[in-house]
């Protein structure tokens, strides 16, 4: 038997057809006032296949889902599904044409059930049409098991996790049948384990036929779950093709223009004296017995998976946690627990995660947020001196390349990358010795990483002590002189930076040595 295989000469012949294009989007526009956001964008979604879209905040993302999702219209171009052309004149249209997103933060309805959640705006009902509960309990828990997620149907919504929370979503974009999903940021909040579970429900939907759009920072998920990638920058198109024939520094090129050579730049720094000390920090139910030190000029890299106690231990440190037994001291000092404005008036200041819940005022304007922790300083027999105000958060703005149209411009309506310079931004005009940044670079791109990594290598060189706590372990390996592992409320390892490695924080973070 002849074992040779005889290629045709033609390889159109033999090559397998592409599916036709569930979703074109062509030249696509959207101006603002003094904003041009997007500039002849295209895009193509396929059935089966994962599209990721990539760029930096600001670059046009979320005005392209926007117009997919039909909050915004567009001023140039056009959008075709299954090959005709379409219009989405709002939100409800979209979905009824097979659209559905899923948020970063998910817009569902706390207080009702998973089962209300997933039918929210279509309940099945009786022939006296009556809300038919029983079978709408039915049918939750049938798609459910169909993304291999067995959520009970009548838990209240607010009780689950953030992952739950993501699959109830998709799940109600099942109850359509929607042949096109975008994920926006699906894994920001979740855990090493939670993330897992999505990437095998997004490979499930896909080998379904379902088109997906996947939004993502993180070029690890992009690799391991993409078929095809769209690179914005600036609000155009600048590259597009299958993963399979990128790299994540041509990527980056892309996404930022230049080349970025050190995303985690070390600068070397002289350690100075003993800045900041916990002592046997202790809470009943949080943390347990947790001693460190931060030296004048060090960044101390603090890593542990969700639900370590890393957050808590520092919101009991700046005041803003609940009490604890042990001590903190500054420069020898005590420090006061449980009152945040003495912690800060000490010099220890605190850079929450969750910067649009606990960073930011954000209907309020720029340069009113960089002052507000320091009201005092701007102002003259009793008012506020608005020009001073404006001047010195100028001068934040410039050091750390803040892109706002003006500094009256609010802080929502600015991309995440930006609304974190703001938070960094008015704690740094407070002049602070210690400085805790939790989770500095959450859902931001690789370039403004890359100027907020420095900005703290600044700072340290300044004579800073910094606290820098990170899920993320190369941003922990990158830029930390020592690192701290915490595992179940408790201190599991102190390595030095040389001896430091992503294996090594992997297993003690889960208890493997």
């Amino acid at each position: 038997m002849n074992s040779r295989v005889e290629i045709d000469a033609d390889p159109s012949a033999t090559a397998p057809a592409s599916p036709a294009p569930v979703l074109e989007v062509a030249g696509i526009g959207k101006d603002f006032p003094g904003v041009r956001a997007l500039h002849d964008v295209s895009l193509t979604l396929r059935p089966g296949r994962v599209m990721a879209l990539v760029g930096e905040n600001g670059a046009g993302k979320s005005t392209l889902v926007k117009l997919l999702s039909g909050i915004y219209q567009p001023d140039a171009g056009s959008i075709r599904l299954f090959g005709k052309p379409v219009k989405l004149p709002s939100a409800a249209a979209s979905a009824r044409m097979g659209i559905s997103v899923i948020h970063q933060e998910t817009v569902l309805f706390n207080e009702l059930t998973v089962a209300e959640n997933i039918f929210a705006g279509h309940y099945p009902t009786t022939r006296l049409g009556q809300v038919d509960w029983p079978e709408m309990r039915r049918r939750s828990t049938e798609i459910l098991a169909q993304l291999e997620a067995y959520i009970g149907p009548n838990v209240v919504l607010k009780d689950l996790s953030i992952a739950s929370r993501h699959i109830v979503a998709m799940a109600r974009a099942l109850v359509g049948d929607s042949p096109i999903m975008i994920m926006d940021e699906p894994t920001a909040a979740m855990s090493h384990r939670e993330i897992e579970e999505l990437y095998r429900i997004v490979e499930r939907l896909r080998a379904e036929g379902r088109a997906i759009l996947f939004i993502s920072h993180k070029f690890d998920e992009i690799f391991r779950i993409a078929d095809d990638y769209t690179v914005l920058r600036d609000g155009e198109l600048v590259g597009t093709g299958a993963i399979e024939d990128t790299s994540r520094d041509a990527l980056v090129t892309m996404m930022v223009g230049r080349e970025i050579s050190q995303v985690f730049p070390k600068s070397a720094v002289e350690i100075g004296e003993v800045m900041l000390e916990a002592r046997h920090l202790s809470h009943p139910t949080e943390f347990d017995d947790i001693s460190f030190q931060v030296r004048q000029g060090e960044i101390l890299g603090v890593y542990g998976l969700i639900g370590a106690g890393r957050t808590e231990v520092m919101q009991a440190i700046a005041g803003v946690g609940q009490r604890y037994d042990g001590e903190v001291l500054l420069n020898g000092e005590t420090v006061p627990q449980g009152r945040a404005d003495k912690v800060i008036r000490k010099g220890i200041v605190y850079v929450p995660e969750e910067r649009g819940l606990h960073g930011a005022v954000l209907q309020l304007p720029i340069y009113q947020n960089k002052t507000l922790p320091n009201l005092g300083a701007y102002t003259r027999r009793g008012f506020l001196d608005l020009a001073r105000e404006v001047e010195h958060s100028r001068e934040y703005a410039r050091l750390l390349d803040l892109r706002a149209a003006h500094l009256s411009q609010e802080v929502g309506t600015l991309s995440g990358g930006n609304q974190q310079k703001v938070v960094i931004g008015k704690w740094m005009m407070t002049a602070p010795r210690v400085l805790i940044l939790d989770e500095p670079t959450k859902g931001i791109d690789i370039g403004s990483k890359a100027q907020v990594h420095r900005l703290v290598s600044r700072m340290a060189q300044n004579g800073l002590a910094i606290v820098l706590v990170s899920s993320e372990i190369p941003e922990v390996l990158g830029i930390s002189d020592r690192i701290l592992v915490m595992r179940a409320g408790r201190v599991v390892a102190e390595l030095g930076r040389q001896e430091a490695d992503a294996e090594t924080l992997v297993r003690h973070a889960i208890g493997v040595n």
